[in-house]
């Protein structure tokens, strides 16, 4: 069993970057979902609204974020200060967050064919994930849906393929972390893993939404799993469809995870 691929979302609801390598941050993954595209009101944004976020490529340079769209000209976005806040609203959970300019909100006013802003992690921002299903530990989260990292087996995914009858891309259910060598939903019964020297426990079924049947390179309707997986992956208690599991790090910052790095089940 090893670790398949590696892809962090820097910038929420936007195209993925794939890595041969990463370290594990406070949040998760280093640079995990660190912005976060909202409406002026602070209310986040995502594909299930507005999929053109799929066409929107966002590059983590040394000095700061950079933002891509065919047609359009990249855009360079600076680090915050710490004077430019506003409030936003994830699932419910408001937060302090930085406001990264009028440059960058009319960028992406253009692109999405709405007013938007870009949000960025700063020290004052403090969301948790959800205590149900970590315990009563303070779990520290970035702009994520509520966990730090999402984990997919690749098996299960070949599983759902041949039960859709077609070939969907595992980039549909934009995981952080591809297991390789397991049964097909193996995950569902695994409680830890060891994925090269750092250990997960796998808190959460995830379950799905609409962006799964959203191709990710063009931002188009494709596809939709949504009715092969109600066929056998219905959960009754979380009350929709689940694929893949969302997982916390157990071993603190500064883990390195690389592509083909072992996984063991512990328990």
């Amino acid at each position: 069993m090893h670790l398949a691929s590696i892809a962090i979302y820097p910038v929420k609801g936007c195209r993925r970057t794939e890595l041969r390598r990463s370290s594990v941050g406070r949040f998760g993954l280093a640079h995990d979902r660190e912005w976060m595209v909202v409406r002026p009101d602070g209310f986040f944004l995502t594909q299930r609204s507005h999929p053109a976020l799929a066409c929107i490529v966002p590059r983590i340079t040394e000095r700061s974020l950079v933002l891509e769209h065919a047609g359009r000209a990249a855009l360079e976005v600076a680090p915050p200060d710490a004077g430019q806040t506003l409030t936003i609203t994830v699932w419910g959970r408001k937060a302090t967050a930085r406001d990264a300019g009028d440059a960058a909100a009319a960028w992406l006013s253009a692109v999405l064919g709405t007013p938007a802003r870009l949000a960025g992690l700063g020290p004052e921002t403090r969301m948790h994930a959800d205590r149900k299903f970590v315990g009563e530990r303070d779990v520290p989260i970035s702009f994520v849906d509520g966990y730090p990292v999402l984990i997919c087996n690749s098996a299960s995914l070949a599983e759902l393929n041949r039960r859709v009858g077609v070939e969907l891309p595992m980039d549909r259910f934009r995981p952080n972390l591809v297991i390789d060598g397991f049964e097909a939903f193996a995950e569902d019964g695994i409680r830890t893993l060891r994925i090269g020297t750092a250990r997960f426990s796998l808190v959460k079924a995830c379950t799905r939404c609409v962006v799964p049947s959203i191709n990710q390179a063009t931002g188009e309707k494709s596809t939709d799993p949504t009715p092969a997986l109600k066929a056998f992956r219905w959960d009754r208690a979380l009350r929709g469809v689940t694929f893949g599991v969302n997982a916390l790090p157990e071993d603190g910052e500064g883990a390195v995870l690389e592509v083909g790095d072992a996984v063991e089940a512990l328990g």
